[in-house]
């Protein structure tokens, strides 16, 4: 503890206060009205809590259902309901490689991913972000069993996009497997609001796909989407899923009526890049230079950790609620704001963050 508190990484839990530009609840659909009256009247029909796995009394057709539902957003042939994304990462990464594969992870993958590889019995070959040529030469690499590739389709910590396309045809190439988590673009990308998957045109080489319900959607818990065979066998062999109590039922309601308003509300979508998009370029014009794009997390990387906590600390006094984003999340050196655009912004919040940003940077040079 005591070098946690000299290097500046000690975390304490904080409340939200202010206005919030650092929960991943990017359309607002956590306070939707629709949604917290299907919670209320899921609790109603089935309940608080599950009492067990789904494979012993957990089950509930609210669940069945909304997996079927997920599907078709998805565009898929099943989905697998998990109580959290980490649980959904873990089960399949440890059910789907195998001993004497290997698994091909971007090095900026986030941390349920690296946990989920490390527990898989296959061998772990890490490549630098993005780089098509390292992940090339791992595939070519002589092996005797398969090779999966595992990366986020929007990064958590960098707001950028992966080269999906391009490791699509990699993997086409070279017969490897693509498993592509969506966290946080699933209910943003794309037409439908499926996720960069979608909006990418690679759904027929993302063999799975991994989708948080706890940030866009504005709930909780991971659907695993994918082929049928894929989804029955985590049903029979993940671990997770089959030694886990099953969410709570009225979850489920609530999810539901989140999936109807992405369908119904594309505009919500049109204003979050919006927003997006102004937030960069009034940063950039304050002086707070941050990487081009147009999604909906904006990284402001401010180096060391004593300057990011101060200057997190000197925004939310300002009553804006980012947060400092410290080692081992990010690279030593690269401590920073991860700024999160939500739908409830506006312009002029937006102007007035970005001026008290730029002097709260400057003050602490």
């Amino acid at each position: 503890m005591k070098a946690l508190g000299d290097a500046r990484l000690l975390r304490t839990l904080r409340p939200p206060r202010g206005i919030d530009l650092s929960s991943n609840d990017y359309l607002g659909l956590s306070q939707h009205p629709r949604l917290k009256d299907a919670m209320i009247a899921g609790v109603r029909a089935d309940g608080c809590g599950s009492t067990g796995s789904r494979l012993l009394r957990g089950e509930r057709d609210s669940f069945s259902d909304l997996e079927r539902s997920f599907a078709v957003f998805k565009g898929t042939e099943r989905s697998l309901y998990f109580s959290s994304g980490y649980l959904a990462n873990l089960a399949v990464l440890t059910t789907l490689p195998e001993a004497e594969d290997v698994i091909a992870s971007d090095e900026r993958n986030h941390a349920s991913l690296i946990d989920g590889i490390r527990l898989s019995a296959a061998r772990r070959a890490i490549f630098p972000h993005g780089n098509l040529d390292a992940l090339a030469r791992i595939l070519a690499e002589p092996r005797r069993g398969h090779a999966f590739v595992v990366v986020e389709s929007l990064f958590s910590m960098d707001g950028d996009i992966a080269p999906l396309a391009d490791y699509a045809a990699l993997c086409r190439s070279s017969g490897a497997t693509l498993i592509v988590d969506e966290a946080h673009a699933v209910g943003v990308y794309g037409p439908r609001g499926s996720g960069l998957v979608e909006a990418l045109d690679v759904g027929r080489d993302a063999a799975v796909t991994v989708n948080t319900a706890g940030k866009a959607l504005g709930v909780s818990g991971a659907f695993v989407a994918g082929p049928a065979w894929a989804i029955e066998y985590l049903v029979q062999r993940a671990r997770p899923f089959v030694f886990s109590t099953a969410p709570p039922p009225p979850v489920a309601a609530a999810l539901s009526a989140s999936l109807s308003i992405v369908a119904a509300e594309p505009d919500r979508r049109a204003r979050l890049f919006r927003l997006a998009r102004y937030l960069r370029d009034r940063l950039n014009a304050a002086g707070v230079i941050v990487p081009p794009g147009d999604s909906q997390i904006v990284p402001v990387v401010i180096g060391e950790n004593d300057r990011a906590l101060a200057v997190a600390e000197a925004m939310q006094i300002h009553g804006f609620d980012v947060r400092a984003i410290r080692p081992p999340t990010v690279a030593p050196g690269t401590a920073r704001l991860r700024i999160a655009v939500n739908v409830g912004l506006d312009d002029t919040t937006i102007d007035r963050f970005a001026a008290q940003l730029a002097e709260a940077i400057e003050r602490r040079a």
